[in-house]
């Protein structure tokens, strides 16, 4: 190679503009593998140290069984429990610095950022030769999801998302019942959350604002549209900004949907609808806000049979909509639990479980003491859904191919699913610039997917939210 090809890591990290917010993930031979064999203890990097890295972080650490490291967070702030007990760990503002300084001190890496970053930093780290534990949804689109997938299967890491439900005993029995056919064949599901609880269907934030010494907006920013810094993004609210986050479906569908996609052997879908909720802003004027995701959405999910399986359409509700309450609940019984549901159609019954398909129930319930159920036939850790990240903990150990409930293989296709609910809700209000005003409501007939190649096939306007454009022209590449 020509000496002015050479790119070295600390080029690397100037070259791709740390202040301008480029994030290009380079190929594994620039940085180097940097891979530690696992010994009785996993090293182990924080990149995101506050919110749910708060849970990440300890459950993995397990009172001292393993290690953390170093630590990582755009955010001082968010960071001040995890820097307190954990004060030997270096502790960096960019992961990019983080992983090249420390590349050669830890064996894997829990990612506990907001969703438009969880790629990137998860690409760069299995380039490096590190398992990863990414937390839900896998990515913030459908493209970077496919990526995920296919690049834990060239690297050859362990890896785990963090719907901690697939780790779950009541996942697995659901599983079984279904497989077993205690229900008969399933041709519908309903799946429902209260979410979002944070602010959604509301116009961009406008306003200047001091940006606080503790962040670093430029790095919070990472690979989304440059804008000016505003308290209403963050800490947790970023979740309703289509830039950021993936709304109510992103946050609670890898735990809900995780259930039937299992149980069901799904795959790939077929065709998405959505009706979505308006924001009134006068008399008989309604507001549709592109910039954040609408206040509530009911979507139509269909996937193909799968062998003896026949076709299943998916319902997903939420924002407070709940499906029909089935005729075999009894008035006085609750369906589902406070935080959303699940309920499983059938040719010879009906199923009901809670969140994360927890206390799973025949319909009517009085079945449940009347119906010799299958034990679960499939595997869980010992503490079940509590044990979600020491069960990625001791598949690293062991290396390559050790079994995790959710490992990319699984979850990066779910993923997919989940956020082709946001493909139809982003498309739904969809303006053509090109056609004189008019306007074209996707969301009033089917998006047909090819799922193969990642299309919609009968509304090309949409397949601009398949993969987005990172800030700088970054990319992912492996």
């Amino acid at each position: 190679m020509p000496k002015s090809k050479k790119i070295s890591r600390r080029n690397f990290l100037h070259n791709t503009s740390l202040a301008a917010g480029s994030f290009f993930i380079v190929p594994r031979h620039v940085l180097g593998r940097g891979f530690i064999p696992p010994s009785d203890k996993l090293n182990i990097a924080g990149i995101g140290a506050g919110g749910k890295a708060e849970v990440n972080l300890p459950f993995a650490y397990n009172n001292g069984s393993d290690n953390i490291v170093a630590l990582c967070d755009v955010d001082d702030r968010m960071a001040v429990n995890a820097i307190k007990k954990w004060p030997n760990a270096p502790y960096y503002r960019d992961y990019r610095k983080l992983f090249d300084k420390e590349a050669k001190n830890f064996d894997a890496v829990i990612v506990t950022t907001p969703d438009h970053m969880h790629a990137p930093i998860a690409l760069a780290a299995m380039q490096l030769g590190k398992h990863v534990y990414c937390e839900k949804p896998l990515t913030h689109d459908i493209y970077e999801a496919r990526i995920l997938t296919q690049a834990a299967k060239k690297y050859k890491v362990v890896t785990q998302m963090g719907n901690q439900g697939s780790s779950g005993d009541d996942t697995r029995n659901i599983e079984t019942w279904i497989q077993a056919g205690i229900i008969g064949n399933v041709h519908t599901v309903h799946v429902w959350t209260n979410r979002p609880a944070w602010p959604q269907g509301i116009p961009a934030l406008t306003g200047k604002f001091d940006v606080p010494k503790e962040l670093d907006w430029d790095l919070w920013l990472g690979t989304a549209p440059l804008r000016d810094y505003n308290p209403g993004y963050l800490p947790a609210i970023w979740r309703g900004w289509v830039d950021f986050g993936t709304g109510s479906l992103g946050d609670m569908g890898c735990h809900f949907i995780d259930v039937p996609y299992r149980a069901l052997k799904l795959g790939y879908p077929i065709s998405v609808e959505t009706s979505i909720g308006a924001v009134y802003t006068g008399f008989f004027k309604e507001e549709f806000y592109n910039d954040s995701y609408p206040p509530s959405a009911k979507t139509h999910i269909h996937f193909p049979a799968r062998g003896e399986m026949p076709p299943v359409e998916m319902v997903w509700y939420d924002g407070g909509i709940k499906p029909r309450r089935p005729d075999e609940l009894l008035p006085d019984e609750e369906m589902g639990e406070v935080d959303g549901g699940i309920i499983f159609e059938g040719t010879k019954g009906k199923l009901m479980a809670g969140v994360f398909g927890r206390n799973p129930t025949l319909l009517p319930t009085k079945l449940m003491k009347e119906t010799t159920l299958p034990k679960s036939k499939f595997p869980f850790v010992e503490k079940g859904s509590d044990g979600h990240q020491q069960q990625w903990v001791k598949a690293c150990k062991k290396g390559y191919g050790a079994y995790t409930s959710s490992d990319f293989a699984v979850s990066g296709p779910l993923t997919e699913t989940v956020l082709m609910g946001n493909l139809a809700i982003r498309s739904y209000n969809y303006f053509d610039k090109n056609a004189q005003g008019s306007k074209a409501f996707p969301g009033r007939k089917q998006l047909l997917w090819d799922g193969e190649n990642m299309r919609i096939t009968n509304f090309d306007p949409a397949n601009q939210y398949v993969k987005r454009e990172y800030r700088g022209g970054g990319k992912l590449a492996f």
